[in-house]
């Protein structure tokens, strides 16, 4: 058991700070390096594929005068603002690399504060002789070590490219990562629900890469207004490797201070447990009349949310298919990469199967998340009251699983129709492809449930291996590694449709081994004591 013992002379309002923090980093020994791991080697992946891509400087010309026109994949991606390798490197991931950050510190943050509270262990550290806000500083010094481990890894990746465009581009993701996680603690305090606090800070990400999107889709410079209403927007200003503008970090490090100072007030206002805008009780509405019940309403905002992204972004990936086939061209090396992701089909059938499988691996979180829900609600103490009416753990377990297994089809299916609106036509192939990816999603969701049920203090190891999965996916095919290496993840047996032929044998094997999983799971679940 950790003891938070306090040095005599500690400020009274961050006493136990430094205690609280090697928790912190001790708790998080496993999720801050896969997400650190999965960022960092998508940037330092990407100089090596981008000189493969385009080598020449007639090569990386005609990308900036393409890019010019091509509104759809300003929109996607951004603005090219010099050829160097640098430039590209910072035009093709910067804002994803600063979206990840963000992701990873915002789960930081609500982890270590909305998080202890709800399940009153934070109550249980209080009692002893700790600072009123040590618990917050921990929570974001702990984000802040993550960020700077990232942005030192950046750097010094990225060197070889010039070292003051690899520190911009570092010190913006970093920046963007802080301006999150302070974010989040303003969240934190505001909400009574971990997973409220999760979901409201991931919106304001999910508006801050919509309103960049839009401005890049209109001016081919970055100077739109709404691209300078986003975090990532200020990331892509910022114009690492191209005349860097170093007062843009003033933008990153004053949002950072006002949130930050806003969630210290914030803090020092309210009693452990509650909320600024607590959850208003009653009068109920419904019925809760089963296990199942409960977990839909539980997962319900989660999967409406999930549902509205997937549809928007199958019409946006759908809208850009026609572009992104004109931007590669005769490129050789961007069209083996689609290739590899996609098939060897004609390029706009290996494109379209390269972002349908780009969204399977995204759903792969999903479920993750959902299953693990399941997991949470056991730790926190909400399942005993459940389980100690007529409701075996099967039956309770089934609920969330349907949900979790249910919705990342729809998700799919829901993908599948933004293709099909956004590119308008092949709307069947497009379906059976979205479809198809559903056996390697049900793995990781059945390896997720097995974790629950037989190793449920490792059960946050899913996370791990769903960031695996994403970074072979994604990074894999670019870097050219071995057919081996892409078989480690299940998307690597898929069929690669629209375009290829269906192989129904591995598709079966995979179907197989998630019911092979799920089952294995449960049975532990049933077997072993209830934890909290």
């Amino acid at each position: 058991m950790t003891t938070f013992a306090v040095r005599p002379g500690s400020s009274r309002q961050l006493a136990g700070t430094g205690t609280l923090l090697r928790f912190a980093l001790r708790r998080d020994r496993l999720m801050i390096p896969v997400w650190i791991g999965v960022n960092s080697l998508m940037v330092l992946s990407m100089p090596n594929t981008l000189e493969g891509l385009y080598g020449t400087p007639a090569e990386r010309a005609d990308l900036i005068r393409q890019m010019a026109t091509n509104s759809s994949l300003r929109a996607m991606i951004g603005p090219v603002f010099d050829d160097s390798i640098g430039a590209l490197t910072a035009w093709r991931v910067g804002v994803y690399a600063g979206a990840l950050a963000a992701v990873m510190s915002l789960l930081v943050v609500v982890r270590h504060t909305r998080d202890e509270e709800e399940s009153g262990r934070q109550e249980l550290v209080a009692s002893g002789m700790v600072g009123r806000r040590a618990s917050l500083t921990s929570a974001l010094l702990a984000a802040a070590v993550a960020n700077a481990v990232l942005a030192l890894l950046v750097t010094a990746g990225l060197a070889g490219q010039g070292a003051v465009g690899a520190l911009a581009l570092a010190f913006g993701i970093a920046g963007v990562g802080m301006v999150f996680a302070t974010m989040a603690a303003i969240v934190a305090q505001l909400t009574e629900s971990a997973r409220l606090a999760r979901g409201l800070t991931a919106a304001v990400l999910g508006t801050a890469f919509v309103l960049r999107a839009a401005g890049d889709s209109a001016r081919d410079d970055g100077s739109s207004p709404l691209t300078w209403l986003s975090p990532l927007g200020w990331l892509e200003n910022l114009r690492p490797y191209a005349d860097e503008r170093w007062w843009v970090l003033a933008l990153l490090a004053g949002a950072m201070l006002l949130q930050g100072a806003v969630a210290y007030g914030l803090a020092g206002r309210r009693d452990i447990g509650m909320s600024f805008l607590p959850t208003r009780p009653g009068p109920a509405t419904g019925r809760l009349g089963s296990a199942g019940a409960l977990a839909w309403r539980l997962q319900r905002s989660g999967v409406l949310g999930w549902s509205i992204g997937f549809l928007l972004a199958g019409v946006v990936y759908g809208g850009m298919t026609e572009g992104a086939a004109d931007l590669v061209g005769d490129n050789a090396g961007a069209r083996r990469i689609f290739e590899r992701m996609g098939g060897q089909s004609g390029l706009t059938d290996a494109f379209l199967a390269s972002m349908v499988g780009m969204l399977g691996l995204v759903a792969a979180l999903y479920i993750v998340a959902s299953v693990l829900r399941l997991h949470g609600e056991e730790t926190s103490g909400r399942a005993e009251p459940v389980l100690a009416n007529a409701v075996g753990r099967l039956r309770w377990a089934a609920g969330h699983l349907v949900i979790a297994f249910g919705g990342s089809a729809l998700l799919m299916l829901l993908a599948g129709l933004g293709f099909a609106v956004g590119y308008g036509r092949e709307t069947g192939p497009i379906l059976g492809a979205c479809l198809v990816q559903l056996p390697a999603i049900w793995v990781i969701g059945g390896l997720a449930v097995l974790l629950i049920g037989v190793l449920p203090r490792a059960a946050a190891a899913a996370w791990g291996v769903a960031g695996a999965v994403l970074l072979i996916g994604w990074v894999g095919p670019a870097l050219d590694v071995p057919q081996v290496v892409l078989d480690l993840s299940p998307f690597g047996h898929l069929p690669k449709l629209p375009g290829g032929e269906m192989a129904w044998g591995p598709v079966l094997v995979l179907l197989g081994s998630a019911v092979v999983l799920v089952a294995a799971g449960l049975a532990g679940l049933r077997r072993r004591d209830m934890t909290t």
